[in-house]
């Protein structure tokens, strides 16, 4: 069954300046336990923690998997410079999450399990991760997401095994709709894909713009593997909206065009990407200039991180690095905590390790921190790590980008917040 919640509901979503998370748990939760605790219980793991990566090297996506895969591999280089976890070098395995279409994840996710994955960091897409999430968590293994930001995974029945370090888009939604609603923009299009992730995000942009006043003239959800979008944008092009909400991964590029030759393209209205299609698009031949977008992103990136991350060349967008590398460093401390590498001793600790402790904020330090019988609270390159009791983050940051010419984009803004619970 799924963790009950014992956090108190925190309401309407706050944007705040700064993440105040103190209080937000209690020392007594009835899944804490400490790592002497577990000392004397049966090992069931094999005494190597092995990570798996389930990230996209393919698919629309795949402008997302260089960070990731390279976040993941700084995360095990740090933990390995640092002694590794219960006295062994930490390992990693990689698989390709793909974007759904076709669907490749089911068979990677056969691929790690063989390689004896503790952990399976991935998919970036909340479609992908919802397709393969029983056979994970059935067998036991932690899954971990660095993306996934559909509401859903809140209440989803996943034993305790599912854990992310992106907050849930019950936040980006509403942080999204307030950007549009401060910018002056009342009658607003929402156009979305009709899966787990754009359907969730395109119903709270909806709720949450007519919340604040605005209406809403068209919501359209389209095919993601459809090959135009025709009937779609004609329909918003009639409703004649001042600004346009695109729920989208790369078929961005496809419909960006279709917009523009019915006169309501980038030029013509003001229009608002998400995290899944805040991407370069600097080879394209339309212009972007003046689209904003909201992407989860640390308040103030470390800029020794950004810049290991840009080592590798692959690396062009940012997004979701941080929120790698800090998945990675979690499940090992939740190892070290719990004594243990298997995947169920490992989701025991995770949350406990995010919170009511003393800060750290690197694997070293923490590692020393945990082998000294303290509880920590680790502070991540993504920002707090805070968990509510389902394994979502307690509170979020985003930042704000705008496209400039040339159709690369800079953060102008940064808006934090807490994400609402339920009981």
């Amino acid at each position: 069954m799924k963790r009950p919640t014992t956090i108190a509901r925190l309401g309407a979503v706050a944007l705040i300046g700064a993440l105040a998370l103190a209080g937000c748990g209690s020392d007594d939760d009835s899944g804490d336990s400490s790592s002497s605790d577990n000392s004397s219980s049966p090992k069931k793991g094999d005494g190597t923690l092995t990570i798996g990566t389930l990230l996209p090297q393919t698919g629309d996506l795949a402008f997302l998997g260089p960070p990731e895969f390279r976040g993941v591999d700084l995360a095990i280089e740090d933990i390995n410079a640092a002694g590794g976890v219960l006295d062994k070098q930490v390992v990693g395995v990689k698989g390709d999450s793909g974007d759904g279409t076709p669907d490749i994840a089911g068979a990677e996710v056969d691929k790690l399990l063989s390689d004896k994955a503790d952990a399976i960091i991935g998919a970036a897409a909340s479609g992908v991760s919802v397709s393969v999430i029983d056979k994970i968590t059935g067998n036991g293994v932690v899954h971990f997401s660095p993306a996934n930001t559909a509401a859903g995974f809140d209440t989803y029945d996943d034993g305790g095994l599912y854990f992310r370090t992106a907050p849930s888009d019950i936040l980006q939604g509403e942080i999204l709709a307030n950007l549009v609603v401060e910018d002056g923009f009342s009658n607003v299009a929402v156009m979305g894909r009709q899966d787990f992730y754009g359907e969730g995000l395109s119903d709270r942009v909806k709720e949450v713009l007519e919340e604040k006043g605005a209406t809403v003239p068209e919501f359209v959800l389209y095919a993601a593997d459809a090959q135009n979008f025709t009937a779609e944008v004609n329909k918003i092009a009639a409703a004649k909206p001042d600004a346009l909400v695109l729920v989208s991964f790369n078929e961005t590029t496809k419909i960006i065009p279709q917009l523009i030759a019915k006169g309501i393209g980038p030029q013509d209205i003001q229009i608002y990407f998400v995290d899944g299609n805040l991407a370069d698009y600097s080879k394209e031949n339309f212009d972007l200039t003046g689209v904003k977008a909201t992407a989860p992103g640390a308040a103030e990136p470390d800029p020794k991180f950004v810049a290991r991350l840009k080592e590798d060349k692959t690396v062009k967008d940012l997004t979701y690095g941080a929120e790698s590398y800090d998945a990675v460093i979690i499940t090992a401390l939740a190892a070290i905590a719990a004594g243990d590498d298997s995947g169920e001793a490992i989701g025991k600790e995770i949350i406990n390790v995010t919170r009511e402790g003393t800060e750290c904020s690197t694997f070293e330090e923490c590692k020393g921190l945990l082998e000294n019988d303290e509880d920590i609270d680790y502070q991540g390159k993504s920002g707090p790590t805070d968990m509510t009791d389902s394994g979502s983050l307690i509170a979020g940051t985003y930042g704000i980008s705008e496209y400039k010419k040339g159709n690369t984009y800079e953060r102008i803004d940064t808006v934090s917040g807490v994400v609402p619970q339920s009981n």
